[in-house]
């Protein structure tokens, strides 16, 4: 099945999936969620301290990525309609019901980030420039069945990480308004793993190879902003994002649990061939996820 036909076979599943979701999702306001009475003029000669918001390295590179993930949102709908195709149809109100609650969540971010100084505003809107400008978006995402792997497993990584910064971050208006953010992006992952399913029983071989493809070669959408190794390390050894948790609560439950790969018969030898080496880069991530917690430690966050 070409791309193309597949795209037209899940048009009335994107229907579907687009009421559910809008039957699902709750209004909220990022107004609400930002504890105005903390914040005071920015003076002239003001020079950023971390004392401003006391926290560990963690969290802040975890807001620092969260929000210039968020903030590249423009490369992110580029690429939803390049592999989704037009405007159109339930395919197209999707992308913009998708966008525009995506957008929600960084000015939600950094309103949060900015009463509380919890970041050097002068540094954030430089990396902001720096990222934007830069022009990220996942590559080889060009077609329906790579498109709903990469998406399936961004979205569900992005949720993890917008939780577990919450938690860490040990102020209730800074958790609230991140586990708000994360009830979206849960809302994201179901429609898009819901989506995948329906796509695996038109061509299972299409969906087994596309997912090997980008599981093999999967960038967490911050890849492309300033220090983001830096960041990511920080963000690993706070216990808020690691190769472990991504294996147990990333890739394990949507391969294993939701999609079933370890199940599927009936596959082309090069769909074999695919899964194969997608259970062997899975067991790689396993292991390099124990050996990083064995050296750090028991995280300081509950993951999930």
């Amino acid at each position: 099945m070409t791309s193309d036909s597949m795209y037209l076979e899940l048009v009335p599943e994107v229907e579907r999936l687009l009421e559910r979701h809008l039957g699902m999702a709750k209004e909220w306001f990022p107004h609400q969620s930002t504890p105005w009475s903390r914040g005071r003029d920015f003076e002239p000669d003001w020079t950023w301290s971390d004392a401003e918001f006391p926290t560990s390295r963690g969290v802040r590179s975890a807001l620092y990525t969260n929000l210039l993930t968020e903030d590249n949102l423009p490369y992110y709908t580029l690429a939803l309609h390049r592999c989704f195709g037009g405007v159109d149809g339930p395919w197209g109100e999707w992308s913009r019901r998708w966008t525009a609650e995506e957008d929600r969540h960084s000015t939600a971010i950094r309103d949060w980030i900015t009463v509380n100084r919890v970041i050097d505003p002068v540094h954030l809107e430089r990396s902001r420039m720096a990222q934007i400008c830069t022009g990220w978006f996942p590559n080889q995402v060009d077609s329906v069945p790579a498109g709903l792997a990469y998406v399936t497993f961004q979205e569900l990584a992005t949720r993890v990480a917008h939780r577990n910064t919450g938690l860490a971050i040990g102020d209730p208006t800074g958790r609230a308004m991140l586990a708000q953010v994360a009830a979206d992006e849960n809302l994201h992952y179901l429609f898009y793993k819901d989506l995948g399913s329906a796509a695996l029983m038109l061509d299972p071989d299409a969906m087994v190879i596309a997912t090997s493809q980008r599981v093999r070669n999967f960038e967490m959408p911050g890849t492309g902003m300033p220090g983001f190794k830096r960041h990511a390390f920080a963000i690993a050894t706070a216990g808020i994002f690691d190769f472990s948790i991504y294996h147990d609560h990333v890739l394990e439950p949507v391969l294993m649990r939701q999609w079933k790969f370890d199940k599927l018969e009936g596959l082309s030898p090069e769909a074999e061939r695919a899964r194969d080496d997608l259970f062997e880069h899975v067991e790689s991530v396993r292991q390099a996820g124990e050996r990083f917690v064995s050296m750090r430690g028991p995280a300081p966050v509950q993951a999930g």
